[in-house]
């Protein structure tokens, strides 16, 4: 996800200290493959005849071409800037612009006209409005199942504060995966994170689950972590009901986030998809480019199938 900082805002002290750690050189394997299929490039020629907006394009995501193989694709809702900051994400903190309520029914049209089998929905956090803006994540659901009630609906969503009335309202659509994302380790949590906590987001994975959805969150290497913590927070993940998981490397947006602690090899990607199967995970992607959204479809097809099998 990308969004361009407001000029205007000065930067924040973290920002600036950040800022003196110069942006690394990337390691030789964090390299994306263009691979052009022709489901890639029907599915390129509408967006670009009907100017269709995605997270995929905007955010020069690597994996682009996979998905949009797979008529998978990921739509960003809410507005452009997040009333949180998180110290690993460009998209910009600050007062966000008026709800648009016409968006759900924008995104639901946008997947029709992509013939997309599974779309992923993310946003902002919406703290500014009272619902936070749970509605606007209802809604997107319902449009998209009106107008193409065949296709896989994913949401990741913030964490509501944890409002039970506001996470009912977004479960009883029914979404085929509720995902809110950790990212990170307990011990670097509220640094990376201020204005989220660890066991709040545990908490919504849990709530989901309770619900009867299948769940989904996110892991982060690379902004400081140990390995015994990566492999704690994957069994609090599973603990708390969490059915999927990605991992993935942390690369830096820009000079004012935060620096890159380490690049995690590739074989270490796999030791730890395999361990996130030894804890139990119906589902697991991992690898220096994986995204949260990567093969999001196929990674909701392998929860419905293990638990057909158990």
């Amino acid at each position: 996800m990308t969004s361009a900082r407001d000029p205007q805002r000065k930067l924040l002290r973290l920002e600036v200290r950040n800022s003196q750690t110069p942006i690394e050189t990337k390691p030789d394997w964090i390299r994306a493959r263009a691979k052009t299929g022709p489901e890639f490039l029907a599915i390129n020629d509408l967006v670009r005849s009907e100017q269709l907006r995605t997270v995929c394009q905007e955010a020069l995501c690597p994996n682009i071409f996979e998905c949009w193989e797979d008529r998978e694709a990921t739509f960003l809702i809410g507005g452009e800037q997040c009333t949180r900051r998180c110290d690993f994400c460009n998209i910009d903190t600050g007062r966000p612009a008026a709800l648009d309520t016409d968006e759900p029914r924008r995104v639901a049209e946008s997947v029709a006209t992509m013939g997309l089998r599974y779309a992923t929905v993310t946003g902002v956090a919406r703290d500014d409005l009272d619902d936070g803006g749970s509605w606007l994540w209802a809604e997107t659901v319902r449009q998209i199942r009106r107008s193409c009630p065949d296709t896989g609906v994913e949401l990741l969503i913030p964490d509501f504060n944890r409002r039970a009335d506001l996470l009912d309202e977004v479960f009883e659509t029914r979404p085929s995966v509720l995902a809110h994302n950790v990212e990170t380790v307990p011990r670097i949590f509220k640094k990376i994170r201020p204005a989220f906590t660890y066991e709040r987001s545990l908490g919504v994975i849990s709530d989901a689950r309770d619900a009867g959805l299948i769940t989904k969150s996110n892991l982060i290497l690379g902004m400081g972590e140990t390995d015994d913590e990566i492999d704690e927070a994957l069994r609090d993940l599973h603990d708390a009901g969490c059915d999927l998981v990605t991992i993935t490397q942390y690369l830096r947006p820009s000079p004012r986030h935060h620096p890159v602690d380490r690049w995690v090899k590739p074989e270490r990607f796999v030791h730890w998809s395999r361990r996130a199967e030894e804890i139990g995970f119906l589902g697991v992607m991992s690898g220096p480019l994986v995204r949260s959204s990567y093969r999001a479809g196929r990674l909701y097809q392998s929860a419905v199938a293990a638990r057909q099998d158990a």
